[in-house]
């Protein structure tokens, strides 16, 4: 039987050889024709994931969102909730203030800021915030993707917790409004 890894003692060459060999081949899925996973690729990956593709949790925030009407957006169905369409508003303003503050400026958020009104709930309103939410966030990976691994230990500007931290946090707040989503299209049924 040959030896497992798990069963050496403490790292040796060929066990830090080996764990190198399958993190190569198990990343290679996720960024096809990348020599190096670096910390940045590992956070895009699990944007992306969160985002638009294959999830381990369950459906990504496009597929929720997917076939959703305007009035059906706009509905309240769980008593004191936000509304989907609401939820996209705040996901699309979050990944907008923590793109900014990865780019280096201070945000302070307002009210509004945070939780954008919706004004008229239109099909065409609705799919002006569908495309603002993707445009958000197409903005925000390029300032991640384009972000020094050396930043991510540093302090965001105007928090006590560094980049690192924000952009992890980032992916954790669009998962968790995901699942309202999610929770709020069965109360629809």
């Amino acid at each position: 039987m040959p030896l497992a890894v798990r069963e050496l003692p403490h790292p040796t060459p060929l066990r830090s050889a080996m764990v190198y060999l399958a993190q190569r081949v198990a990343l290679s899925y996720a960024f096809p024709g990348d020599i190096l996973m670096t910390e940045i690729n590992r956070i895009l990956d699990q944007m992306d994931r969160a985002f638009a593709g294959d999830a381990w949790h369950g459906p990504s925030l496009e597929s929720l969102l997917d076939g959703i009407t305007a009035e059906d957006a706009s509905k309240h169905p769980v008593r004191g909730a936000h509304s989907i369409w609401e939820l996209v508003n705040h996901i699309a303003a979050w990944n907008s203030i923590v793109r900014r503050r990865a780019e280096g400026t201070t945000v302070e958020v307002s009210t509004e800021m945070d939780w954008p009104p919706v004004w008229e709930a239109t099909e065409v309103t609705w799919q002006r915030s569908l495309e603002h939410l993707r445009d958000c966030r197409a903005r925000f990976r390029v300032v991640v993707k384009n972000l020094h691994p050396d930043k991510l230990d540093e302090i965001a500007p105007g928090k006590d917790h560094s980049l690192y931290v924000m952009l992890h946090g980032a992916i954790q707040h669009d998962l968790y409004h995901a699942g309202q989503i999610a929770v709020l299209k069965k109360a629809l049924q």
